[in-house]
């Protein structure tokens, strides 16, 4: 239970710094605590909802918020909110967790070799793209809970022109959109399986990922984002290989229908 403590501070920590990487932990660590696959993908819905909806307001606060850009990703993100949510219910639960590995493969890559400069952002938009990017987004994060922040920063420097202080923070405020929006309809997911979620867990969870968002905000001006980044990319490709190994023979073995739990 301990470590769940501090994956849910790290989560905060992860959106503070990064404006991602939250939401992709949180599935697994709800995992870790014995969770039902569609359980644990709607509860870190709800919790990447608060935690970056805090973030964002703080970032609008600083003005580190384009509303403009974070529309073009949150609109398309919508329909893509709803089609993963509504896909969840034809998908078995181990499924989706395998899935969420191999976005977690991605994400780790992305991450380690990212390669955006604060001060030479892109001065171009281009909308389509941001709007191809939104829908994308939306339909992983309806899916399988994550809320693409891996996918959203770098598509809101290049494709938005934004700088990156100003992509984190847009990032987030896409994140919350997104996420409520595939929360709101997991409810009919969860329904059909019989898997309520465990309100305390998430309430805990948020409070100690709030904490998490304004620590990564204290200390973002004094860590190597680029050593945190490939840090992070290690301890993801772990998470992945852990949760893949779990669900995997799973399904090899056809019994992925029933939800069932990582073990600890």
């Amino acid at each position: 239970m301990v470590y769940a403590l501090i994956g849910a501070v790290l989560i905060g920590v992860s959106l503070g710094l990064l404006g991602s990487g939250g939401s992709i932990l949180t599935v697994p660590i709800l995992l870790y605590l014995g969770h039902g696959d569609k359980q644990a993908i709607a509860e870190a819905l709800g919790i990447v909802c608060a935690i970056s909806l805090v973030g964002a307001l703080r970032n609008a606060r600083a003005g580190t918020v384009d509303w403009r850009a974070a529309a073009f990703f949150a609109v398309p993100g919508v329909a893509g909110s709803l089609t993963g949510a509504w896909l969840a219910h034809f998908v078995a639960g181990p499924v989706q967790i395998v899935v969420l590995g191999v976005i977690m493969l991605a994400a780790a890559i992305s991450m380690a070799f990212w390669k955006i400069k604060d001060d030479k952002p892109p001065k171009r938009r281009h909308p389509l793209l941001m709007l191809g990017a939104g829908l994308g987004v939306g339909l992983i994060t309806g899916f399988v809970g994550a809320g693409g922040g891996f996918v959203i920063v770098p598509a809101l420097v290049f494709f938005a022109g934004l700088p990156l202080k100003k992509a984190i923070g847009t990032s987030l405020a896409v994140i919350a959109f997104n996420s409520a929006i595939g929360f709101v309809k997991y409810d009919q997911v969860l329904e059909q399986h019989q898997e309520p979620v465990n309100w305390q867990t998430m309430g805990m969870f948020i409070v100690l990922g709030i904490t998490g968002t304004f620590i990564g905000s204290a200390i973002g001006s004094r860590v190597n984002h680029k050593v945190l980044r490939r840090v992070f990319a290690v301890f993801l490709v772990v998470m992945a290989i852990y949760i893949i190994a779990q669900r995997l023979p799973q399904l090899l073995r056809g019994d992925g229908g029933s939800p069932g739990v990582l073990k600890s």
